[in-house]
């Protein structure tokens, strides 16, 4: 099994794309041109990261913003995948401070990645949209996410990464998707023996009001029936959080890509009762 490093370097290269902020109601607002570039040097011990962001289309023009960083190791809020993909994010959530959760999918020349957003009092504000080509590729953006296109049955497996133990625990998974009316849906989760389930209610034309059930017999009671929202994004992409977090309450927040037509992707970040990350798990599941 590869090392976190070695699936950190998994996305190497020059990633040109955007960067889009999205309302708590899944609207797109502004978007930024951007080029980040991951370059390995020192024979693979070092990871030479910049970030630069553009004022306008033209991909020739300076940039506004121009930020560069060096990796030798990494912190335990971001935690990688056998992919390349990644989870990071906050690693205890406090009174009074804002909170966040980034994800990251890669596939091949395309990368999709999110980050939900929260504000001081605990309440979901928003989201940016990170879509990115390998620089010179001919990688073509996913469709806008929709309720058909989850529709069904799905089966794959779940790689889970304890906060105390790097090595992912595997299960297998069963997703069953219904929209019985197309204003509604249901989102059965089975992952090993316990099982989530989402109900929601379509609130407008890209977001659902829903609520969490946790149906594991190892889930704390208030974890049971939070209100939430689930958001369908471009690129085929979903996030799903609860509507208010707290340091007080269990809960989850999870992003997806539809990576293509049969393969969906989710990572989903847990957090226990008192606030404190308790793991990542990053769930494949193709199409059945």
């Amino acid at each position: 099994m590869a090392s976190q490093w070695q699936n950190f370097q998994r996305n190497l290269g020059a990633w040109r794309g955007s960067f889009t902020d999205v309302d708590a109601q899944g609207q797109p607002l502004d978007a930024t041109p951007s080029l980040l570039t991951l370059s390995s040097a020192e024979d693979g011990r070092v990871v030479h990261f910049r970030l630069q962001r553009f004022g306008g289309d033209d991909p020739s023009a300076p940039p506004t913003r121009d930020f560069a960083q060096e990796y030798r190791s990494l912190g335990r809020q971001v935690v990688f995948f056998d992919d390349g993909c990644f989870s990071k994010g906050s690693l205890q959530l406090a009174p009074a401070t804002r909170f966040g959760a980034e994800y990251g999918f890669i596939r091949g020349d395309r990368r999709h990645r999110l980050v939900q957003l929260f504000a001081e009092d605990g309440g979901f504000d928003s989201l940016v949209l990170i879509r990115e080509f390998r620089d010179g590729s001919a990688a073509e953006e996913r469709p806008l996410l929709s309720l058909e296109q989850l529709s069904g049955s799905w089966e794959g497996q779940a790689a889970t990464i304890e906060a105390d133990w790097p090595t992912p625990t595997l299960q297998q998974v069963r997703i069953r998707v219904d929209q019985p009316d197309g204003q509604s849906l249901t989102v059965e989760t089975d992952v090993g023996v316990a099982c989530s389930v989402v109900k929601g209610r379509r609130q407008g034309a890209r977001c659902f009001g829903c609520s969490l059930e946790a149906a594991a017999a190892e889930a704390a009671a208030d974890e049971a029936e939070q209100p939430a929202r689930l958001l369908l994004l471009p690129d085929g992409g979903l996030s799903l959080t609860p509507l208010h977090v707290s340091h007080r309450r269990a809960f989850s927040v999870e992003a997806g890509w539809l990576q293509s037509a049969d393969r969906w992707l989710r990572l989903i970040r847990r957090y226990g009762p008192s606030g404190e990350w308790l793991s990542a798990t990053l769930i494949t599941a193709d199409r059945r």
